[in-house]
């Protein structure tokens, strides 16, 4: 077998030529950022803001920090503009129905100005009204009418005292009312002279007498009548006083707004409410218990309570939007979203009226596009729900939450609801997609489009080219030292290594971000003019330090053997395997020691992570795995009569992954076959039941665990790592791993195979059947042969002598 060759120190690092941008600086650069290797995802976008069809709301996912909402506002940004603004929307009083206000639809930028109107119509009122009011000719026509009614009631008293007089009555009026007394000659008779009378006179005048009271009841009972009539005169007056100084005022409002409809048909309705409550506009005495009670008489005065009544409560204004309104909202909260009735306290009591309804971002964004961070959104309490409810039926509707969970006793408003014309794109992250998509049956009737943003950009010079973009647009924005090109460069490089793509770049924009805003830290504090590939390197390590004190703390444990790992020697089922740490984010890697250990049993792998409950389904699937490759080796003719053991040495946290599964092969093939290990190589790969290593991840952090281990220890030019020959094109190594490659102190060796793997990690070749069926004794698979054959045989010794003493 011709074993793989060690990589190069080219194939562990793949550079960025900074003379392959055609820049000096960013300063240079002057064009908008690219949304390079994201076709995908623009076409969905592109595609879900162009239909306009219910249920086409878009789900942007992706990992966070990737620019899902950065590349979403810029393209919107381009084409929002072209779109028509949307109308302005607001609330009046429903005179009828004060309960249920309505909502009013004008042009773009019609609402405020009708506010404006009435709020100066209002002022207008307070002036004018008293002023017709107190007007002489007010007071003639009002006083006219009075005394008509007076008039009325003293002629019909006056015929009354006429008619008396003429059958000698006199009709006198007391404080009590009207009393009616014989007379003689002009005077009235005393009670002694009455009844010195004849009785058939006396009886005369009082027949008489009870006539005329029945007449003065009569007058009595038409009284009311006439101050019923009078009443409505003045009503009437009042009216027509009102409507003569109203009418012009509203028809000049009128005449602006005759086109919408809607606003003609409420300017009707006002006028009539402002004619019948003319009284409200006549100013009257402050009631001083008021001031006593402790009440701001400027908040419930009839003056507030008049320019409250008539008052316009603009809840969209796109006077000065341009286009359709694009709204990202920060904080999803249901009142935030669909808006909300705020209510006042007053005199201990909460009160509410339609100038209290505030607008969500459902009504700021209506005509356009909203943006909505999914998981704040279900984050938030009956948010979500009430997002869908306004989607399905394409209204907005403002409930008041308190009231709607019986929260409080008090009435509140229940605004006509507003159509709703949106698109609604949610940003979350993949496994939030799937679980909504699962778990919601209105979700994907409501968010048919998904744009699947990349993990990862094309590495080739487009690629490069938009790394170059974001640097530049971070740089302007934040006003920065510029980058020179070997500072770009370098930054393309880490892109790859977060990428784990020597072929590819990190989409995670924000970590680019992050390193721009560092290298121009230390560019600063060196006080150059741009910033270089050394400053960038700086903040690399400076930000790798920061978060380096477990990573040390493990290798100071090591190196003091708390930890037992060996890098010099040779052990029969032992070897070092390589294992991620990420505390806080950040991750390492760092070797840990398997080992394996066999004797006489029915062919059971026993892991005993998995039998203390500390390895994960993972690891637990890579383990029977092995079981599957030795069953397919080495039991062909018979059944293994061996049992084997596994574990991580010194592991306390848990073990999840099959990372490991091709060391703990390793290890089990040299258990069995007594061939020893060498230590200073460690083993990182997967492996399939047919004995082929499988890409693993974090290839970088785990080989450069095991360096820097070596290196402490000192490097000898034995040590290296295995890894899978498909993790090649993932390798983006620190400078001092490579140039240890360099000057041969470490090496990496690609495997494709465990037979590879065995014979490099103990110099022993694996194996192959000769053409009778047998492998070779001096090799790891022979000499696994022979020992398994040795312990069935010991097995079956055991097992017969077993069943003589049962006998």
């Amino acid at each position: 077998m011709t074993l793989p060759s060690k990589l190069t120190p080219e194939e562990l690092y793949r550079t960025c030529n900074p003379l392959d941008f055609g820049f000096n600086t960013t300063a240079d650069l002057d064009c908008p950022v690219k949304a390079t290797g994201q076709k995908r995802a623009f076409d969905a976008i592109t595609f879900s803001m162009g239909i306009k069809h219910d249920g086409f709301n878009l789900f942007a996912l992706g990992p966070n920090g990737t620019g899902k909402q950065t590349a979403i506002m810029h393209f919107l940004g381009t084409t929002a503009p072209e779109a028509e603004v949307p109308s302005d929307w607001c609330y009046v009083n429903n005179f009828q129905k004060p309960r249920h206000p309505k909502a009013l639809k004008l042009p773009a930028g019609k609402a405020g100005s009708l506010a404006r109107d009435m709020e100066h119509l209002v002022e207008a009122l307070f002036t004018v009204i008293p002023a017709a009011f107190s007007s002489e000719e007010y007071q003639a026509q009002e006083k006219n009418i009075h005394e008509k009614f007076q008039e009325q009631q003293a002629d019909a008293i006056g015929e009354l005292e006429k008619k008396g007089a003429e059958e000698h009555i006199a009709l006198i009026r007391t404080p009590a009312g009207f009393a009616f007394a014989p007379e003689k000659e002009g005077e009235v008779l005393k009670p002694e002279e009455f009844m010195m009378l004849k009785k058939e006179e006396r009886d005369s005048i009082e027949e008489k007498i009870i006539a005329l009271k029945t007449a003065m009841q009569s007058i009595m009972a038409q009284i009311p009548k006439w101050q019923r009539e009078t009443l409505e005169k003045i009503k009437d007056l009042n009216r027509n006083i009102a409507s003569f100084t109203v009418k012009p005022l509203i028809a000049e409002i009128r005449n602006s707004y005759e086109a919408i409809q809607e606003v003609t048909g409420y300017l009707e309705t006002l006028e009539a409410d402002i004619i019948e409550n003319f009284d409200q506009f006549l100013e009257k005495e402050a009631d001083p218990r008021e001031s006593l009670m402790g009440v701001y008489s400027g908040k419930f005065s009839q003056k507030r309570a008049s320019f409250i009544r008539y008052q316009i409560n603009v809840i969209v204004d796109n006077s000065i939007t341009e286009g359709a309104p694009v709204v990202y909202e920060d904080k999803p909260a249901c009142q935030n979203l669909v808006g909300d009735i705020e209510h006042i306290s007053h005199m201990g009591t909460l009160v509410t009226d339609f100038t209290l309804i505030k607008q969500g971002a459902l009504h700021r964004a209506n005509g356009g596009y909203l943006l909505i961070d999914a998981r704040r959104l279900l984050f938030e309490p009956f948010a979500y729900e009430a997002l869908k409810k306004a989607l399905r039926t394409r209204q907005i509707r403002i409930e008041s939450l308190a009231q709607l969970y019986s929260l409080v006793s008090t009435v509140s408003l229940e605004p006509e609801p507003i159509p709703l014309d949106i698109k609604v794109i949610l940003l979350g992250e993949r496994s939030l997609y799937n679980i909504l998509s699962v778990y919601d049956p209105d979700f994907s009737e409501l968010f048919k489009v998904a744009a699947d943003f990349e993990d990862e950009l094309p590495g080739d010079i487009d690629g490069k080219l938009a790394y170059a973009s974001i640097i530049s647009s971070i740089v302007h924005k934040d006003k920065l030292h510029h980058f020179d090109r070997t500072a770009v460069a370098r930054i393309v490089e880490h892109g790859s290594r977060l990428a784990e793509d020597s072929s590819k770049l990190s989409a995670h924009i924000q970590s680019i971000c992050d390193l721009v805003h560092e290298s121009d830290y230390y560019a600063a504090s060196a006080k150059k003019t741009f910033v270089q590939a050394e400053d960038v390197q700086k903040a690399i390590d400076a930000k790798i330090f920061r978060s380096s004190r477990i990573r040390e703390k493990i290798r100071e444990a090591t190196l003091k053997d708390s930890i037992l790992i060996e890098t010099d020697s040779e052990k029969i089922g032992q070897i070092n395997g390589l294992a991620i740490y990420s505390p806080g984010g950040q991750s390492f890697g760092h070797p840990g020691r398997i080992t394996a250990r066999v004797r006489l049993g029915k062919g059971e792998v026993i892991d005993i992570e998995r039998e203390v409950e500390m390895g994960g389904p993972i690891h637990s699937k890579g383990v029977m795995i092995l079981s599957g490759f030795l069953g397919a080796r080495f039991a062909i003719d018979q059944p293994l009569s061996l049992s084997a053991s596994l574990v991580f040495e010194q592991s306390y946290s848990g073990v999840e992954g099959d990372s490991a599964s091709s060391a703990e092969l390793y290890a089990l093939l040299s258990a069995i076959s007594g061939a020893p290990i060498r230590q200073y190589f460690a083993v990182t790969g997967s492996v399939n039941q047919f004995g082929q290593v499988q890409a693993i991840g974090g290839v970088n952090e785990k080989i450069e665990g095991f360096f820097d281990l070596c290196k402490a220890r000192e490097l000898t030019g034995k040590q290296g790592v295995l890894i899978p020959v498909s993790n090649v094109h993932n390798l983006m190594l620190r400078n001092d791993v490579v140039e240890a490659v360099r000057q041969g102190l470490f090496s990496i060796i690609p495997v494709s195979d465990v037979d590879e793997g065995i014979e490099i990690l103990t110099g022993i070749p694996a194996g192959e059947l000769d053409t009778t069926g047998k492998y070779p004794p001096d090799t790891i698979n022979g000499m696994a042969v022979a020992r398994l054959n040795e312990m069935a045989e010991k097995l079956k010794k055991f097992t017969s002598s077993s069943d003589d003493d049962n006998q």
